[in-house]
């Protein structure tokens, strides 16, 4: 099944369960549409498309109180099969304590950090993100640089709302794993940026959503769960 998916619709698949996650409801093709900022019609037949692969599921829904002929609304939710083409590859360094270990070890350093900065940590992490082979460990890793880099420029985007939404990464309302990497090309933007480290970003964005697409399920929510943790520590 996962042999005959083209890149964009794992891509589409994977930003599909990031909303679903965050609603845990079924969703309806223009919301979706809207979301990834598409054609409502390209996201009516790519889901039409993943369902006939046995990836989603398509149901009908009246209106509360609506049972008039002709009113019904087809929303979509992912499939079992769906989870489990993005649960975790198993082996190397993405074994749940090596993950464990690297995430300790980073919110570690933040907290101590919060005294005297972080910029020795960032240059350890983009130091070390291009040789990184696993994919969990890896996303780990750009999350934290990510959110790093955003905190260092805090007073230029808090207005915005950037930090609020970080904060709830992964909940419902909130933004999902796969939004990060538009803020990571997005910083290449931001004049307070430096230059060098915006570049870095900008050139792992498509490593960091290819290797999202290979993760998915309880991992996924570890992986949220772990960017609320850093983003509370930075912003205190």
């Amino acid at each position: 099944m996962a042999r005959r998916l083209t890149r964009r619709q794992y891509q589409f698949l994977s930003q599909f369960l990031d909303m679903y996650q965050e609603t845990d409801e079924p969703i309806h093709y223009v919301a979706l549409a809207e979301r990834l900022d598409i054609g409502k019609i390209t996201a009516y037949e790519m889901l039409r498309l993943l369902e006939k692969r046995g990836l989603v599921s398509s149901e009908y829904h009246l209106p509360a109180g609506d049972r008039g002929p002709g009113r019904s609304t087809v929303l979509f939710r992912p499939t079992p099969e769906a989870t489990h083409l993005f649960e975790p590859l198993s082996g190397g360094d993405d074994a749940t304590g090596d993950w464990e270990l690297a995430r300790q070890q980073i919110l570690q350093r933040l907290h101590e950090g919060k005294a005297g900065g972080y910029e020795a940590l960032l240059n350890d992490l983009l130091a070390r993100i291009p040789e990184r082979r696993s994919p969990l460990i890896f996303i780990t890793e750009m999350i934290t640089a990510i959110i790093l880099t955003v905190a260092s420029i805090q007073k230029a985007i808090e207005n915005k709302g950037l930090v609020d939404r970080l904060r709830r990464i992964g909940r419902p309302g909130g933004i999902g794993l796969s939004a990060l990497v538009g803020i990571g090309a997005a910083l290449s933007l931001v004049e307070n940026v430096h230059l060098d480290i915006a570049t870095f970003l900008l050139a792992q964005n498509g490593r960091y959503q290819e290797m999202l697409i290979e993760i998915g399920g309880e991992k996924r929510n570890q992986l949220s769960g772990f960017a609320r943790e850093v983003t509370k520590i930075v912003k205190g």
